[in-house]
């Protein structure tokens, strides 16, 4: 992956979407207006290098022949994680990965299976990312709400921290 996040804040990253399977992936259309779509993630490389399945002939993939800057979004409400990642996604017909990465959960949506001709990978590496969350989730939440409240001082017991910068 060719970015200017440093080890540790890939560590960081890693952890904070380790857990969280859908991202929701946006890419360019050709007039220039985002499209956006939950997609399941089925890597994570140790070098921050995610890998999604689609379908070769799917709109994400000529979008992404066109322009191949993408936004991929994790959530996980519970938890109060959000990662925003913005980076570069490439078209892989790669069988090596696909079979390293196939687990037949995937013919709810590839009905067809891992020798599916229309099957490739999308491989995503990012260049910056930024991320908010609150240690001890919900409940810290609302304990600070109920103290803000209560005191009129606002809740700042959330992080936020922002890596890397445009690729070079």
């Amino acid at each position: 992956m060719s970015t200017a996040i440093r080890p540790q804040e890939l560590d960081t990253l890693k952890d904070k979407i380790k857990d969280i399977r859908y991202a929701t992936l946006t890419t360019l259309e050709t007039d220039g207006d985002f499209h956006s779509r939950p997609m399941y993630t089925h890597g994570l490389d140790d070098d921050g290098t995610l890998w999604f399945f689609t379908y070769e002939d799917s709109r994400k993939v000529e979008e992404i022949r066109s322009n191949n800057r993408v936004g991929i979004n994790y959530s996980n409400e519970t938890a109060e994680t959000y990662v925003s990642l913005a980076g570069t996604a490439e078209v892989k017909k790669d069988k090596a990965k696909i079979d390293a990465l196939w687990n037949d959960g995937l013919k709810a949506w590839f009905p067809k299976g891992k020798d599916d001709p229309n099957i490739t990978l999308l491989k995503i590496d990012f260049h910056q990312a930024e991320y908010w969350d609150k240690p001890g989730g919900k409940v810290n939440s609302l304990f600070q709400m109920a103290k803000g409240a209560l005191t009129g001082q606002p809740d700042t017991s959330g992080r936020n921290e922002k890596f890397g910068d445009e690729p070079s």
